[in-house]
């Protein structure tokens, strides 16, 4: 059933639908008609107020999940809501401080994608996630070390400090000669260069003849090539943290849906694929429950904001995912401000 338009709802209709929305996404329960009289700010009775929840759930956006149990939103309630009534509150400058200073630490890009997704999670109270930027870091040192006769270790350091490691299998046991000859070749070609571009370098070289590489250190740098075009492949792209989060107390009555939910998370690569469909959004976007397909078993929703470098390029995207009653007024600005901030520090 395709939901009105908020405009096409009575001004009594639109009130109660909020009530109903907003003490729903509070308690995580139903809101009934006696409660919303009580609280006094409809000046209805509760027979008055059951006749409008009852047009409100012909209409689609209430629904009764047990007899007598009061009203929820149902997820077209949701979208309606968050689209055309939703009153969003700016963090305070307590969790502003909290973001900022948290991502200010010291350390390499990873350790602030870690803090970003922790520190979603914790104000939120659902998980986090973040998604590692669509760059590779600029290199500047390789070392080969041996580790045993048929492996060596590649220590990669970055420009930026960072330190990557990757075991490289060897067809036969090497000299030490050809393990540093192999570095000091490599080396001399990352020079400021990601590792794709210095391995397309390095190829290039390598086809034609043109390194003066013997057997052994050729056959080194060919072996790491590999291992490196098959290690970005598999690079995980999502950061999640939280999950535990999701394990509440509303959660434990509904284990079939939250099970559905961590299985979705433990294969990252379709949540990361939702998420990228939001890399060239305006603002913050919203995804709420069977809207996207991937959530249609778990009934979970996903705030996602794109993060910008300096120069306004996307450079990847963060959310928070979790059950569709998010408190999406508190939940969205915060995930917007943390995008901002950290797009500041990436640069």
């Amino acid at each position: 059933m395709q939901t009105p338009p908020v405009t096409e709802l009575s001004t009594r209709a639109r009130e109660i639908f909020r009530l109903v929305v907003e003490g729903y996404l509070t308690s995580g329960q139903p809101v009934g008609s006696k409660t919303l009289a009580s609280d006094g700010a409809l000046n209805l009775s509760p027979a008055s107020i059951r006749s409008v929840l009852a047009e409100l759930e012909g209409l689609g956006l209430l629904a009764a999940p047990h007899t007598s149990a009061g009203r929820m939103p149902t997820e077209g309630g949701l979208r309606l809501f968050v689209d055309g009534m939703m009153q969003v509150a700016e963090p305070s400058d307590a969790e502003r401080q909290a973001i900022e200073r948290r991502l200010s630490a010291p350390g390499p890009i990873e350790a602030a994608l870690e803090a970003t997704s922790a520190i979603l999670s914790d104000i939120s109270g659902a998980a986090g996630m973040v998604m590692v930027p669509r760059r590779e870091p600029r290199l500047a040192q390789l070392s080969l070390v041996p580790l045993s006769p048929d492996r060596a270790l590649a220590v990669l350091v970055g420009e930026d400090g960072g330190i990557e490691n990757r075991v490289i299998t060897l067809s036969s046991p090497v000299m030490a000669s050809a393990l540093e000859q192999a570095s000091n070749y490599i080396t001399a070609r990352l020079n400021g260069r990601t590792l794709a571009q210095a391995a397309a370098a390095m190829r290039a070289e390598l086809a034609d003849g043109r390194s003066q590489l013997d057997e052994a250190s050729r056959d080194l740098v060919e072996r790491g090539l590999a291992v490196w075009s098959e290690d970005a492949a598999r690079r995980p792209v999502l950061i999640v943290r939280g999950q535990a989060n999701l394990l509440d107390e509303t959660a434990l009555s509904d284990i079939d849906r939250v099970r559905s939910l961590l299985d979705d998370l433990e294969s990252k690569q379709s949540v990361a694929e939702l998420l990228d469909s939001a890399r060239d959004a305006d603002s913050t976007r919203i995804f709420i429950g069977s809207e996207n397909r991937l959530f249609a078993l778990s009934g979970s929703s996903i705030i996602a904001s794109p993060y910008r470098d300096r120069e306004g390029k996307v450079v990847g995207v963060l959310g928070v995912i979790g059950p569709t009653r998010l408190n999406y007024a508190r939940v969205v600005p915060i995930v917007d401000f943390t995008a901002q901030s950290l797009g500041k520090l990436i640069g």
